[in-house]
């Protein structure tokens, strides 16, 4: 089996099998995957999205928000249950780091992930602010 990384326009995906991923990932938990308008607004909004597929389904997204210089904003990054721990999470950075290779990284973790990434290279940034509308 073999993945297919590589860099795609969020306006050409199909938003079903967008969600499906959200869904099956378990970040669907935290993004409003109910409501299917402001979802394609977030992936066809976001300038940098990477995806993985595997005999042309998707099974990872990258979404990101970047100046290519400075920072990307890695906004999210979702795996298919089925697929995780086998690396795609890693490609799918990897990928994105590639496109901006000048660019800083900066995410903010979901809980059950706190752990992956000083593993990957991520050093913890202690002042991050949130201010929801």
């Amino acid at each position: 089996m073999t993945w297919d990384i590589s860099r795609e326009n969020g306006v050409d995906l199909d938003m079903a099998e967008v969600l499906e991923v959200y869904r099956s990932s378990g970040l669907g938990e935290r993004r409003p995957v109910a409501d299917t308008e402001r979802m394609a607004a977030m992936v066809r909004n976001a300038n940098l999205v990477v995806t993985c597929r595997i005999d042309g389904d998707l099974v990872g997204i990258a979404r990101s928000v970047s100046d290519f210089s400075y920072v990307t904003y890695l906004s999210d990054i979702a795996v298919r249950l089925d697929q995780q721990r086998s690396g795609i999470g890693r490609a799918l950075i990897d990928a994105t780091r590639k496109e901006a290779p000048q660019a800083k990284i900066v995410l903010l973790s979901a809980p059950a992930a706190t752990e992956y990434y000083p593993h990957i290279g991520f050093t913890q940034h202690n002042s991050a602010w949130v201010l929801n509308p």
